[in-house]
């Protein structure tokens, strides 16, 4: 078991960014890392989502449907940008907590948020057209 306290670097060595400034509580490491989990299924749903509305593009009456494309297309822009901040904002809270900083605010939630409102939006719109 290695010492929490800062380490030493070796003459022009860089220090990876792990073993940077104070090893936090455990408890607080594993918080992050369940919310970064979440993230990653949040994201993975909403491209499960865009597959599905890829596939409905096959049966009637969605078949080759602007509105269906635009769906599909937001889902998997919004699930992929979601899984690809998701590491990047993991990786900042705990070089905070390393560092005993305030944790950093992110704007995943805004876009989780728009993009799927704008989906529930374009799934109602789909909904009542073809009805």
């Amino acid at each position: 078991m290695r010492p929490s306290g800062p380490r030493e670097p070796r003459p022009g060595a860089a220090i990876p960014w792990y073993e940077e400034g104070e090893e936090p509580d455990y408890r607080f490491s594993l918080a992050n890392e369940r919310t970064f989990l979440a993230w990653i299924r949040a994201g993975l749903a909403l491209l499960a989502g865009a597959v599905a509305v890829a596939v409905a593009q096959f049966v009637q009456p969605l078949a080759h449907s602007e509105a269906g494309a635009a769906l599909g297309a937001l889902l998997a822009v919004t699930g992929t940008a979601l899984c690809a901040s998701s590491y990047g904002r993991w990786l900042r809270v705990q070089r905070a907590m390393r560092h005993n900083r305030p944790l950093p605010m992110t704007r995943l939630l805004t876009a989780l948020a728009w993009g799927a409102s704008l989906a529930g939006v374009a799934v109602l719109l789909l909904v009542w057209r073809v009805r």
